[in-house]
């Protein structure tokens, strides 16, 4: 789907990412983790083409990124950054429809779509409201569901990219933001999502990359990134890694 081989970024002549494999699979969702300064929205910006690549390459479906034009990459990539603003009072429906600009799917199917996509990031009841008037946590959920109206209904060759969707939310809709991306790879998408909570992403991803100065220090199934010894190398932070006991992920308790 989506993949780097090598990748090397810099910024203000500084090695963000250095020699970076990473490979978006269909139908999952891929967490990355690591520490303020790890290079996690540095790589999101090189997977949507935002940023240069100094080496290597980056591939949608085969082919290198930047040949894929702008509107026929906008109906297979969608990117939700760490932070999106508005600065005027459209309604949300209008924002979220945004998404739906690449598309020509006409007036009535892209109405169907967004209130889906609202409902899908638990954001319906917003409907018909002024989005100035929103709440952090509210903004961030329209703007899911404008990200998700970009790539509905989902299914193999879409691509999601999240940089911390969470870190405005509260702990319930954390849970039922998370689900509902995940619900979206079920689908066939492929899902990579940015996060600073272990426990969040120990729940709800599939694989995991742990970043450590540019580079992957950890990256495989849940279990084998969520250990003592990656956690304390990369984060300084002494563990305890038990099980949850209903799902039987990992449950990360700092010592």
């Amino acid at each position: 789907m989506l993949r780097t081989e090598g990748l090397s970024v810099s910024r203000g002549g500084q090695s963000v990412l250095d020699g970076l494999d990473v490979e978006l699979r269909a139908g999952e969702v891929l967490g990355v983790l690591g520490p303020n300064g790890a290079g996690k929205s540095t790589l999101l910006a090189a997977l949507c083409g935002e940023l240069a690549v100094e080496a290597g390459r980056v591939e949608l479906a085969g082919r290198p990124l930047a040949d894929w034009p702008g509107p026929e990459r906008a109906r297979r990539l969608a990117v939700l950054p760490q932070s999106s603003s508005l600065s005027f009072a459209f309604r949300v429906e209008d924002v979220v429809g945004m998404g739906r600009l690449p598309h020509a799917s006409g007036r009535r199917r892209d109405e169907e779509i967004v209130g889906l996509a609202l409902e899908a990031a638990d954001a319906a009841y917003l409907h018909g409201r002024s989005y100035l008037a929103l709440s952090g946590g509210e903004r961030q959920r329209v703007h899911l569901a404008r990200v998700l109206a970009q790539l509905w209904p989902g299914g193999e060759g879409r691509v999601l990219l999240l940089d911390e969707p969470t870190s405005m939310l509260d702990p319930l809709h954390q849970h039922t933001t998370l689900q509902a991306v995940s619900d979206f790879a079920t689908q066939g998408a492929a899902v990579l999502v940015i996060l600073h909570d272990l426990n969040l992403a120990a729940r709800y991803c599939d694989r995991l990359v742990l970043l450590h100065e540019g580079r992957a220090h950890a990256s495989g199934a849940v279990d084998e990134v969520l250990r003592v010894e990656p956690l304390r190398a990369v984060f300084g932070l002494d563990v305890l890694v038990q099980r949850h006991p209903e799902r039987g992920h990992p449950l990360i308790v700092a010592r």
